[in-house]
């Protein structure tokens, strides 16, 4: 992941028209790291407010600023309206429902279409480009709803609520409460500010709520791939699996950069195992367990793709209509339009959510005696008696199985909306936002497998394991005792996820061999 972040002060990231990466997003959102305009940004963003002024000035008919929007964009309407519209169309495409979005995600939001301002394109004033610098680096983040965006033109329904608060409408949270946008803008000193034309379309009119979402599903899921390795490896050495499969020769032979990068972490993670050195006792083992490197490598190279298309779209002019300064001229289309987002984190479902079930299957060949060579039933002595990681399997297959459904794609629907005035729309936001769920059930689920793997190990000892496999181990074990009798293990996997979660069984197992690949 280093290679991909950019040389930048860590505690701060300057708009200059430099492309931004997805962990610029991550450390704006979930690190609260402050953002800083250049000079240029200001000149562009000036300059094409001026430009603006002098096409409404020679009578240039411009969607959004003298006209409605939708279904009226054939309205024209007067110079002297033209504000008190962006104010109304505010209002009114505040219209989402749902949860509350991540406080994290909200913030990235802000900051991505703070940046798209910062291109020159999208018809605002300085002052409330500056507003919304002013909210990011005084944490006025603010509240809005996650569902009722269908991803073209762009995310409305999510960043019009979003841009209340700059008025002084909606909610925000401010220093860790939710108020009132006129109580967070006030006790944060940032004035409140009155809508000028255009600049109410400019707030909602894009791909920043989707994109935030992907950036941070992109971000988490490449750790999240570490991690499944790292648990197939505890699992691979703890079976004492044929080492072949997993073998540079056989894997390069493929000629999968990913899988060559997933199996030299294989080998690494399970180096100076004394239970891999035992004799085997089968020829090859289970799909599950010698398929790592094909199944874990193809998510590699698809995830790679997604992260393109994500970094490109968090950097694009999506905005409609575009204001070119230098020709004076207003352009409409429909650069709003979610698809590459929506075509990447349906992928992204889909590779996730097979991630949970090669998992899932590695813990069954863990329970099961006929698979594990050796292991208990369930991972305990007394069965029958005590029903072990049993139910705990149920709950990977229960989470399975959502994310199954949840895997189905969104982008191949379509439903037309605005008196069919906007009849091909992308579903992008509701892509991202499934994934992000997927996400969420599969770090359980490898929570689960985690706890199973250092079950088992109780009874591979005195036999040692790798030195990462030992470090995960000892991590585990510091919240999670063995088990010797039945308990509720739910109470250990609420102690486990955060671990998955976190990174931190990443940041544990690279402290002793080094950074994964």
């Amino acid at each position: 992941m280093k290679n991909n972040e950019k040389s930048i002060a860590p505690n701060l990231i300057t708009l200059n028209n430099q492309p931004l990466s997805i962990e610029d997003v991550v450390r704006v959102g979930r690190d609260k790291t402050k953002v800083k305009p250049a000079q240029s940004a200001l000149d562009k963003i000036q300059a094409n407010w001026v430009a603006i002024a002098e096409m409404l000035e020679r009578g240039d008919v411009m969607y959004g600023l003298n006209t409605g929007i939708g279904g009226f964009g054939n309205v024209l309407i007067s110079k002297e309206k033209a504000g008190e519209l962006s104010t109304r169309m505010l209002r009114a495409h505040s219209s989402g429902w749902g949860d509350v979005v991540e406080k994290d995600i909200a913030r990235a939001t802000l900051f991505l279409r703070t940046a798209l301002f910062a291109k020159g394109y999208s018809g605002v004033r300085l002052k409330l480009f500056n507003t919304f610098i002013e909210m990011l680096n005084k944490g006025v983040t603010p509240v809005f709803y996650n569902k009722g965006s269908v991803g073209t033109s762009g995310d409305l329904a999510p960043l019009s609520q979003m841009g209340l608060v700059a008025i002084g409408e909606g909610q925000a949270y401010y220093q860790g409460k939710i108020m009132t946008g006129t109580a967070a803008m006030n006790q944060a000193g940032i004035p409140l500010i009155k809508l000028a034309y255009r600049e109410g379309l400019a707030i909602m009119n894009g791909t920043q709520y989707m994109s935030a979402v992907a950036a941070f599903n992109v971000y988490d899921t490449q750790r999240l791939i570490k991690q499944t390795e790292i648990i197939c490896s505890m699992n691979i050495e703890v079976l004492n699996c044929v080492e072949s499969a997993y073998s540079a020769l056989y894997n390069d032979a493929k000629g999968y950069l990913g899988q060559t990068q997933s199996a030299n972490n294989l080998r690494k993670l399970f180096s100076g195992s004394e239970i891999m050195a035992q004799k085997k006792k089968n020829v090859q083992n289970a799909y599950s367990l010698r398929s790592v490197p094909q199944v874990v490598g193809a998510a590699r190279e698809a995830l790679a793709y997604i992260r393109r298309v994500t970094e490109t779209e968090i950097n694009a002019v999506a905005d409609n209509p575009l204001f070119f300064t230098k020709e004076k001229i207003c352009l409409t289309g429909a650069n709003f339009h979610g698809a590459p987002i929506g075509y990447t984190q349906d992928l992204l479902k889909i590779i996730v959510t097979d991630l949970g079930n090669i998992m899932e299957r590695q813990t069954n060949n863990l329970m099961d005696p006929a698979c594990s060579g050796g292991l208990p039933a369930f991972l305990v002595k007394s069965a029958g008696l005590d029903s072990g990681l049993m139910i705990a399997q149920y709950t990977q297959a229960a989470l399975i199985s959502e994310n199954k459904v949840l895997a189905s794609p969104c982008s191949v629907d379509s439903i037309p909306v605005s008196a069919n005035q906007e009849d091909h729309v992308s579903m992008a936001t509701i892509a991202a936002r499934q994934a992000r769920e997927i996400i969420k059930n599969t770090e359980a689920i490898l929570a689960i497998q985690l706890l199973a793997v250092c079950q088992a190990y109780e009874f591979r000892k005195p036999l040692q394991p790798s030195p990462a496999f030992r470090a995960v181990y000892k991590l585990v074990r510091s919240i999670s005792p063995e088990i010797t009798q039945d308990r509720a293990f739910y109470e250990d996997i609420d102690r486990v996820v955060p671990l998955i979660k976190k990174f931190k069984v990443l940041e544990t197992a690279e402290k002793i061999i080094g950074e994964l690949k």
